[in-house]
């Protein structure tokens, strides 16, 4: 026998491992992210630096690049997302108008900057320029007829596929973790810059990852969030891309208070928000089930095709529904004023009226209010159908906008009912208080955005953030108690029919180990009765510290599909000594046979400092203390699974390990802990997939 001393000349060759290697500490796609053994990792390499950072001066550079280089990578997330930003919101005008027509002077101008350049426009006809075509124009020389209705028509649908097409075939062949909203994919500053960006909302943007995205979320990710909000906020605001000198998107300015009485309303448009949620949820659950277990989801192309050409169809005979959802609800939110051409605002004027253009009061509504409205009411039937099918197909498509349309469109409805009930029954005794004749009381643009509060929070169960995200969307800092009184009654109406949220859903439907803080375990289990191996079902997969050889290692790893293994002194004594993880032992196993001579398939793995004594004729040993965690997380077997829920939420934990009296007995994994949260909610436990 020959101990370590008799084979110095091999330290080199062992130790080889004490360096990086490529890909070590990093995980494969969809793999849960052991918060704890990361933030233990980044702690100790931040001591080294610092405990090198007196060596030289060089070294002290370093340093400084380490602390500041999670402060960089949120700058750049931020530059990105709020360049891109700017980039998308110019496109998409431009591509939305391009389905209606084109610029002659510069094709890339949307219908409004090809207005803005020509000398012709009027304010009168601030929409008309001789620079700006239709299709049926610019192809066959007509504006009015049949004939140019359907070459526009056709038109419309042709782009509308083109469109679809070139999305589908981006995410399928380039990008196929682009589908859907990206939120369920639980990445908290990446959110938090998305919805800063995409709605000028950096604050709700922070709160919204806090409070719908992440259910790990220290200090250090706060601040760093709210650093990426910031700096893309900023950047979208560098590149106007609205052309107002504004970050919002829905800008609105109403000159009118709220009344204490309009709160019934506003309540009202909180339990259809509530009701549209959970009608949402459910269909589009549903639906998307459906998708994944038939053969409909092997044609994720056709399937976009198929529904953008139905949409397209239905859609164009309403303008309502042809027009951007952006503009849509941008139209929906504006107060009426003295300028708007809007059919929404077709009211019947006094000739003999003398007040103010920013103080209208309150009139009849004209013909073009009442076409609206059916208009309107057809509009809100297709965009719940719509909604329904369309989330969840492969291309980048969120969840925001849609659900924002539904209730602007209810809302505004709702609104005009209450303007013209208040202005036919103003002796009424609920309006007789705060609404005289000749007064302007009602603001419908105003019920257009607690609609659209009411209806995101029913389907997202957001609240704080969702008020904050609004006001900072609209600029309408005042309007706060009502569009929290509608977020607080949507959540409590949709809650009573189930507390999944969408994203909640979509994560389960998906199959991702997501351990959601609002659900509450409450069950009087202890951790042995969760614990793998079970009885009656094989051993638990271990590995010996210093007497298995890689043959022995490699043949485990190819006989299980685990994430990691419990490292002991022995199977005889079962106390544990760490966990390695299974990328990290393939890893180290590949590039010792690559880089370290003598390393062959009966070369004795070891954990330990020193390596054991073996025969003088034995193989290199192969040293492997570097990838193992000397202190994974354990419990105890009567440890109760209201702590180890707890323990697993707050620490953001990948598995942990039971002992008792140091002797290993089983593990526990976020996915065990689903599974049983699922069995003491009266679910099957093994109908919880997961990817």
């Amino acid at each position: 026998m020959v101990n370590a001393g008799a084979m110095s000349g091999s330290g080199n060759l062992m130790d080889f491992l004490d360096e990086p290697f490529p890909d070590v500490g990093t995980y494969e796609d969809f793999h849960t992210i052991d918060w704890l053994r990361e933030k233990s990792r980044d702690t100790d390499r931040h001591r080294k630096i610092t405990s090198k950072s007196k060596e030289s001066i060089w070294e002290f550079i370093k340093s400084l690049l380490d602390a500041w280089s999670g402060w960089v990578v949120m700058l750049l997330i931020g530059l990105l997302a709020g360049t891109l930003a700017g980039v998308i919101d110019l496109a998409v005008d431009w591509m939305t108008d391009l389905k209606e027509g084109v610029c002659l002077s510069a094709f890339w101008y949307s219908h409004e900057q090809c207005c803005w350049t020509s000398n012709e426009t009027t304010f009168e006809d601030r929409d008309k320029c001789p620079l700006w075509q239709k299709w049926s124009e610019l192809l066959v020389n007509q504006s009015e007829g049949a004939s140019a209705y359907i070459l526009n028509y056709l038109m419309y649908i042709l782009w509308a596929l083109l469109f679809a097409f070139l999305a589908v075939s981006l995410v399928r062949v380039f990008a196929p973790y682009a589908c859907g909203s990206g939120i369920p994919e639980v990445l908290s500053a990446a959110a938090a810059a998305g919805v800063s960006v995409a709605f000028g909302a950096p604050i709700g943007g922070v709160l919204f990852s806090l409070e719908e995205v992440s259910y790990y979320f220290p200090l250090k990710t706060l601040w760093r969030s709210f650093f990426a909000a910031l700096v893309a906020a900023f950047t979208l605001r560098s590149i106007n891309p609205f052309g107002n000198s504004r970050l919002v998107l829905f800008y609105v300015e109403y000159h009118t208070p709220w009344y204490m009485a309009e709160l019934f309303p506003f309540i009202l448009l909180g339990v259809f928000g509530g009701l549209w949620g959970t009608l949402f949820i459910r269909c589009n659950i549903a639906w998307c089930r459906r998708r994944k277990t038939t053969r409909l989801g092997k044609y994720p192309v056709l399937e976009v095709i198929v529904v953008t050409a139905i949409t397209a169809i239905i859609a164009y005979p309403n303008p309502y529904t042809r027009q951007s959802t952006s503009e849509l609800i941008s139209e929906l939110f504006n107060d009426c004023g003295a300028l708007e051409s809007s059919q929404l605002c077709d009211y019947i004027n006094d000739p003999n009226m003398t007040r103010p253009v920013d103080d209208i009061p309150d009139r009849p509504a004209g013909v073009g209010v009442y076409t609206a409205m059916w208009q309107l009411a057809l509009a809100l039937i297709f965009k719940i159908v719509v909604t329904i099918f369309t989330f969840g197909m492969k291309i980048p498509s969120g969840l925001f906008i849609p659900s924002m349309a539904v209730g602007a469109i209810a809302g505004r409805m709702v609104g005009i009912g209450v303007e013209q009930l208040a202005y036919h029954h103003h002796d009424w005794i609920i309006f007789r208080n705060w609404c005289r004749p000749g007064a302007d009381c009602v603001t419908p643009g105003l019920y257009a955005m607690v609609g659209a509060a009411a209806c995101l929070g029913g389907v997202t169960r957001m609240t704080v953030s969702l008020v904050v995200i609004m006001f900072e969307l609209t600029g309408g800092l005042e309007y706060i108690v009502p569009l929290m009184a509608a977020a607080v009654t949507s959540k409590w109406v949709a809650d009573a029919f189930g507390k999944e949220g969408i994203y909640e859903a979509h994560i389960h439907l998906n199959g991702y180990p997501f351990l959601d803080v609002k659900d509450e375990f409450t069950h009087r289990t202890l951790a042995t009765d969760v614990m793998r191996p079970r009885r009656g079902e094989p051993p638990l997969s271990v590995l010996t510290q210093d007497s298995m050889t890689v043959e022995d290692v490699e043949t485990l790893i190819k006989e299980t599909d685990y994430n990691g293994f419990p490292v002991v002194v022995s199977r005889d004594s079962e106390r544990l000594i760490g966990f390695a993880q299974r990328r990290e032992l393939i890893l180290a196993i590949k590039n010792a046979r690559q880089r370290q001579e003598g390393i062959v398939s009966n070369s004795i793995m070891y954990f330990t400092e020193e390596p054991p004594e073996l025969p003088a004729n034995s193989p290199h040993p192969l040293k492997l203390r570097r990838i193992l965690n000397l202190s994974p997380f354990t419990v105890t077997d009567h440890t109760p699974m209201e702590t180890v829920v707890d323990i697993f939420r707050k620490l953001g934990l990948r598995q942990c390990l039971v002992t008792r009296s140091g002797r290993l007995l089983g593990i526990i994994t976020k996915k065990d802990v689903l599974r049983h949260m699922a069995q003491m909610a009266n679910q099957d436990p093994e109908s919880i997939m997961f990817n």
